[in-house]
């Protein structure tokens, strides 16, 4: 006879898996209502407790979210995969006990060229929106900010105040974000971005184009310029 305390692992194990195997496999979209606590136990004759230890477990790696009251969700995918994408850069900022500020460029809702219609997946000529902002940390310009936005994907993006949040901040918000994509290289700016980051034409920096998408349309693109000798990207890896 095998004791409780071999067996009950291995049981909420079971459930475990399965909703991680569901949530890489895509069954569940980011901010999708999962199966309830009822569900799984009538699904894998468990105890209850034994669902309940499974979701802890999921909710504090970051894969779910719960709430009393109305269920367990997919996590939206900053949450899932924090580790392995850029933070926002005000957070970023903050968390070294600095001061972040930021100058509004442009923010326009503007009619897209072929090229950044190409890029968010939509017809040329139709309207989208464009952000231009400068970030600056304790008063010395750290990044280049140049982002279009699909408007389907976040209708009021051009109402916030992007001197008191960020559009990085915004779009957490108010997207379900299923994947993102980026490239990082070493290149020089171009005039205005080599204007408001205060640096000579032939600086190198270093860019970063990110694009991230829900589950059926591009939400954004963005150009993110650092000057090379202000900004170190770094990152982790634990496996």
């Amino acid at each position: 006879m095998v004791s409780p305390s071999v067996e009950e692992p291995a049981r909420y194990t079971r459930v475990k898996q399965h909703l991680k195997d569901g949530l890489a496999a895509g069954t569940w979209a980011p901010g999708e209502r999962m199966p309830s606590e009822a569900e799984l136990v009538a699904q894998f004759g468990l105890s209850r407790m034994t669902v309940i230890r499974a979701l802890k477990e999921l909710q504090a790696d970051g894969l779910i979210e719960r709430s009393k009251g109305s269920g367990t969700f997919a996590a939206r995918l900053h949450r899932v995969s924090a580790t392995l994408t850029l933070r926002d850069l005000h957070e970023e900022i903050e968390s070294r006990g600095h001061r972040h500020h930021a100058n509004v460029i442009w923010q326009r809702s503007k009619p897209a060229s072929q090229t950044e219609a190409d890029a968010l997946g939509l017809a040329r000529g139709a309207r989208i929106f464009h952000t231009a902002i400068v970030h600056f940390e304790n008063g010395v310009p750290l990044q280049f900010e140049d982002r279009y936005v699909n408007p389907a994907c976040s209708p009021n993006f051009l109402q916030a105040d992007f001197t008191q949040t960020t559009p990085t901040q915004v779009l957490f918000e108010t997207t379900a974000l299923w994947r993102a994509q980026y490239s990082i290289e070493s290149a020089l700016p171009t005039g205005q971005e080599a204007l408001h980051l205060r640096i000579a034409a032939d600086e190198p920096c270093l860019v970063v184009t990110r694009r991230t998408f829900s589950r059926d349309a591009t939400i954004t693109i963005a150009r993110l310029v650092h000057p090379g000798k202000r900004y170190l990207l770094q990152g982790e890896f634990q496996p």
